[in-house]
């Protein structure tokens, strides 16, 4: 039997700590600096999706599958039109170190308005807290290159 985590309570610098790491990673994001939003995982990164088809998937990325990934998500970011992000967090620790963070979003690009809902297991390493499981509908196949998601 795991040895803790089932009592664990959040202070207020574990949930800080969490939300100055998504305000960090939203800033990188907006600008398009991939490979600064990649050093803040923990590879190989586990991605878990549906595509249009409603299939779902789990797979693994290494740095540069997600690095074409994200630079094709946000191509344009930090341009004449940036992207914003409205957003809303629940952490749920599991322990001190292990954080799944359900974000309920709006993202503004171009003038475009998406809601989306997504989640994220964070894991923290060596006092620094990593991504290392993102989980969001419709990734299904992107930056597939062997086309099959």
């Amino acid at each position: 039997m795991p040895a803790a985590g089932a009592g664990f309570t959040p202070g207020e610098e574990d949930l800080r700590s969490v939300t100055e790491w998504f305000a960090r990673y939203d800033a990188l994001a907006a600008r398009g600096e991939v490979e600064a939003m990649a050093g803040m995982a923990l590879f190989p990164l586990n991605v878990v999706t549906d595509d249009a088809a409603g299939e779902g998937s789990a797979e693994s990325w290494d740095r540069e599958r997600f690095t074409a990934t994200m630079g094709e998500v946000t191509a344009g970011a930090g341009g004449d039109s940036p992207v914003t992000f409205e957003s809303v967090r629940t952490p749920h620790f599991l322990t001190a170190s292990l954080v799944l963070v359900v974000t309920d979003a709006v993202m503004t690009a171009g003038g475009h308005r998406q809601a989306v809902r997504y989640a994220d297991l964070l894991v923290k390493r060596d006092g620094a807290w990593r991504f290392q499981t993102m989980i969001q509908g419709g990734w299904g196949g992107a930056g597939d290159t062997a086309g099959a998601a």
